[in-house]
């Protein structure tokens, strides 16, 4: 469950380090639960949108006090969680408790477009009519089907530079068949300098490092007052830091 918080829009590599120091600082949700808010936001360092840091926080708190201390294995609960979307809730019943579930991540959606649909590029989220044809692709072992298409859509049938020559399934591929045609569909990359969320980034990373700090200092962190001011508001809405006198500090 730890590790599906903090994949969401993270690479694997970023993620790895920082959750072998979570699990073993907080190795159940009662301990997370208990936890300094503020030390939550420290903890989780620079992996990106930390409000991911509470949610993950708040739904500790829910299973400890309602679940016995126990991650839920249905996902209509996992759903009903902080944080959990339909994605996330499918991949920690799949892969935390080997059951069937609709896993649909970005690799696994491009193996079925590709194969099934002869589309080289998925939209950019799955349709009602895409889950539930999907879902009746899923075989009995369903865990198992689920990990085994995500590696190979990170693996073999890439975004870019796809192996298919070394494609297992290469003979009953739709979209080799139809001549690997482009797909008109363009991926979006967000890009990060000047930007909103690296505002709010460096604000969050200041009050990391430092317990405290005054609205001027916080100003000469970025070159744009308004986009700063817009930074706190919305820091302080979403619950990340809070004012203490005439200063910020992480959120207790």
């Amino acid at each position: 469950m730890v590790s599906e918080y903090m994949l969401q829009q993270t690479p694997v590599n970023r993620v790895l380090p920082k959750w072998l120091e979570w699990m073993e600082r907080w190795p159940d949700p009662a301990a997370l639960a208990a936890a300094k808010k503020s030390d939550v936001i420290s903890a989780w360092g620079r992996l990106g949108y930390p409000r991911r840091a509470l949610r993950l926080y708040e739904a500790a708190q829910v299973i400890a006090r309602d679940h016995d201390n126990k991650v839920p294995r249905e996902i209509e609960v996992l759903r009903s969680l902080p944080g959990v979307g339909e994605y996330t809730a499918a991949a920690i019943s799949s892969f935390a408790f080997g059951d069937s579930a609709l896993v649909l991540d970005i690799n696994i959606r491009r193996f079925f477009s590709r194969v099934y649909d002869g589309i080289e590029t998925p939209s950019s989220s799955p349709s009602q009519y895409e889950r539930r044809i999907r879902a009746e692709l899923i075989p009995q072992e369903g865990a198992k089907w689920a990990a085994a298409t995500m590696e190979f859509g990170a693996l073999i049938c890439t975004s870019r530079s796809p192996l298919c020559e070394e494609c297992p399934v290469k003979r009953s591929c739709a979209w080799r068949k139809a001549g690997y045609p482009k797909s008109e569909v363009k991926s979006k990359t967000q890009g990060w300098h000047g930007t909103d969320r690296k505002c709010r980034g460096t604000i969050v990373q200041s009050l990391r490092e430092n317990k405290k700090l005054s609205k001027r200092a916080l100003q000469k962190l970025w070159s744009d007052d308004d986009q700063i001011e817009k930074a706190i508001k919305t820091l302080l809405a979403d619950g990340l830091i809070e004012t203490t006198g005439q200063s910020y500090k992480l959120a207790d």
